[in-house]
C-alpha cells in the first residue's frame, strides 16, 4: 500500500508563521503552499519552496478567496471572472517563485471556505477547474465524490482524492464544519485513524456510521495544536503498517 501525506504550509500571518514549517516538511511528501490570498507572502512562498526542495517534497498551490482577515475560512460572494482571475494569479505567483527555487508546482489544492464550497457547488467548482485548466493544466486535490471531482473530470484534469486525519466527517462524506461539536479529532486518535483510512478505505462518521473513503492523500493541518507530533506519529504508524509514504504528484 502507498499513500501521500500532505500539509498546508507557508501560512504566515503578518509575517508570523502559524505552523512549525521546518519540522513539518521533514514528515510529509506533499506541501500545499499558501499563495498570499488567505495567508503567506513572497518571502514565505520562497522559504517553503526552498524547504520543499531540501526535503524532496512535492509542491501544491494552496489557493483561496482573497480573505486574509478571516484566513480564507469565510465564504465570499464573488463573480466567476474575478474568482478565475484570482486563482490564476495565485498559481502563477507560486509557479514563478518555485521555478526560481529549482522546483515545480505539481498540483492545486483550494483552501478553507473555497474548498468546502466547491465540494457541493457545481457552478463554483466549474470556475475553479476552468482556472486550473488554464495553468498547465495542473491536477486538483479535493474531497472524493464531490462537485470539484466532477468538474476536474469535465475539464480533463487529474484529481487527487484527499482525506483529513484530524477532521471529523458527516455521514455524507463531507467535513464537519469547524466550530461544530466533534469537528476536530483528538490528537491521540489521529495515527490509528490514518492507518484505518488507508488499510480499510473507510472512516467512522461523527454520527457513528462507517463510510467508504477511497483516497490518494492524507492531510494533517499544520496549524492544528500538536501538529508536528501528530504528523510524526501518523508517519510512524503508516510505515509500521507497511504503507509507503510518497507524493501522489511526483
Amino acid at each position: 500500500m502507498r499513500i501521500d501525506l500532505n500539509c498546508d504550509l507557508g501560512e504566515t500571518v503578518d509575517e508570523q508563521p502559524t505552523a512549525d514549517d521546518a519540522a513539518m516538511f521533514a514528515q510529509i511528501s506533499s506541501a500545499n503552499i499558501a499563495c498570499g490570498f488567505h495567508a503567506g507572502d513572497a518571502d514565505s512562498m520562497k522559504a517553503s519552496c526552498d524547504l520543499a526542495v531540501q526535503h524532496g517534497v512535492a509542491i501544491g498551490a494552496h489557493v483561496s478567496y482573497l480573505d486574509t482577515a478571516n484566513f480564507g475560512r469565510s465564504d465570499v460572494d464573488i463573480d466567476r471572472a474575478t474568482l478565475i482571475e484570482h486563482l490564476v494569479e495565485q498559481i502563477e505567483t507560486l509557479t514563478r517563485i518555485a521555478d526560481a527555487a529549482g522546483a515545480v508546482v505539481r498540483y492545486v489544492k483550494p483552501h478553507g471556505a473555497l474548498y468546502n464550497r466547491i465540494a457541493r457547488d457545481a457552478e463554483r467548482a466549474d470556475a475553479v477547474a476552468e482556472a486550473v485548466a488554464s495553468c498547465g493544466p495542473l491536477p486538483l486535490m479535493g474531497l472524493p465524490e464531490s462537485r470539484i471531482a466532477d468538474a476536474a473530470s469535465d475539464h480533463g484534469l487529474s484529481f487527487y482524492r484527499e482525506a483529513f486525519v484530524d477532521r471529523a466527517y458527516t455521514a455524507h462524506g463531507m467535513l464537519v464544519p469547524r466550530g461544530e461539536p466533534g469537528a476536530l479529532v483528538s490528537a491521540d486518535a489521529v495515527a490509528e485513524r490514518a492507518v484505518a483510512i488507508v488499510a480499510e478505505r473507510a472512516v467512522v462518521a461523527v454520527t457513528g456510521e462507517r463510510i467508504r473513503l477511497d483516497v490518494d492523500s492524507l492531510c494533517v493541518h499544520g496549524d492544528t495544536p500538536g501538529a508536528v507530533r501528530m504528523a510524526t506519529e501518523v508517519r510512524a504508524a503508516l510505515e509500521a503498517s507497511a504503507i509507503t509514504i510518497a507524493s501522489v504528484a511526483s
